[in-house]
């Protein structure tokens, strides 16, 4: 279920952001995405910043601390954290702010090669030692035989959340966002969820194939992989289609 936006900052997240960047000289609320209570754009005399926060009565609260806890993992394919702090009500992460817009997954989008490139980088990265989710036992209600899991196993670091406001293209390429649900495992879930979204915004037949055998870095055989997988799809259908626990 979406988080409640709410448009402005409240007076005790305006004062934490200032005791970590300073007074701040401007304010913009940002309206796409759905886990964050606080959006918004800060500016201050000497940064800019994306802002995101929850209470710390929110019951996804944690999500917060995990995106924290990976941060330092994921430079190079997310934009930098400049702080994260939990105090008076609220959890705050503030983030470098990027200029740029929301990947676009549409058949012939101009975004398609930066966002595959930044696939192969992510595909890359191996889980940090900080607790993450699992995806065996994220995806434990979606097999019929829980032996299936063992195609689920890896100890690469998975980003999993592919709606298009998490990707973000710049001059530069592509970066990931919204790291809440990050999880651990084989290194081709990432790209066959990518390739999900991909189908779901039109007929991407040729291209597909293409990304299919060469986004996964790592693994350049997800494609064939994802043939092998065919009476285990259910489950990467059902994380598709709403976030797992």
């Amino acid at each position: 279920m979406p988080t409640p936006r709410i448009t402005g900052l409240p007076a005790e997240g305006r004062s934490l952001i200032e005791k970590a960047s300073g007074p701040i000289t401007g304010t913009g609320t940002v309206h796409a995405g759905l886990n964050s209570t606080i959006a918004a754009t800060v500016r201050t005399d000497t940064d800019a910043l994306f802002v995101k926060g929850l209470p710390l009565s929110h019951p996804r609260v944690w999500t917060q601390q995990r995106e924290a806890d990976i941060a330092p993992y994921v430079r190079g394919v997310a934009p930098e954290l400049r702080w994260h702090v939990e105090a008076d009500g609220w959890s705050l992460l503030a983030f470098q702010y990027v200029e740029g817009g929301h990947a676009g997954f549409t058949p012939g989008s101009s975004d398609l090669s930066a966002v595959s490139a930044a696939v192969a980088q992510l595909a890359e990265l191996r889980a940090p030692g900080v607790e993450l989710k699992e995806m065996p036992h994220r995806l434990r209600g979606y097999v019929d035989d829980l032996a299936d899991l063992k195609w689920f196993e890896g100890d690469s670091l998975l980003h999993t959340e592919w709606n298009p406001h998490n990707v973000l293209v710049t001059e530069a390429g592509a970066l990931f966002v919204d790291r809440g649900w990050a999880s651990t495992g084989a290194a081709w879930i990432d790209p066959a969820l990518w390739l999900r979204w991909l189908m779901a915004y039109g007929p991407h037949r040729a291209a597909g194939r293409r990304r299919g055998r060469g986004a996964s870095g790592v693994e350049t055989r997800p494609a064939r992989r994802a043939r092998r997988l065919r009476p285990h799809s259910t489950a990467l259908v059902g994380l598709h289609r709403g976030t797992t626990p």
